[in-house]
């Protein structure tokens, strides 16, 4: 994407060591951002899949509580991961993020400098 600026911070689509968010710096079109787009079209495409079986159990009569649970667990999971692409690629087309700096999926957009 080259909405974003090149001295900006890229939120990426998955968590550093103890879950803290990872952020890439430049202009968008290095060897992790490629890495970066790739994983937002799996999760993406992952959350979509979950929710055509998700229709499937909810619809179900013989579904147990124990499979809805996972279900839910499963959702759950899913959509940090769509909240998190969804965010990165709003703070790159310049979006105001009002995210606390220690929100789970990490502070907003970083300026590094003028």
């Amino acid at each position: 994407m080259s909405e974003q600026a090149p001295n900006s911070a890229r939120l990426l689509p998955w968590a550093g060591a103890d879950g803290k968010p990872c952020y890439v710096v430049g202009n968008g079109d290095g060897q992790v951002s490629r890495a970066a787009d790739r994983v937002e079209a799996m999760q993406l495409g992952m959350a979509y899949e979950l929710l055509d079986h998700a229709d499937d159990m909810v619809d179900d009569d013989r579904s147990t509580s124990v499979q809805l649970r996972h279900l839910a667990a499963a959702l759950a999971y899913s959509l940090r991961d769509v909240h998190r692409v969804a965010r990165s690629r709003g703070l790159r087309l310049g979006i105001p993020d009002a995210f606390e700096p220690d929100h789970p999926t990490g502070p907003g957009l970083v300026r590094l400098g003028p």
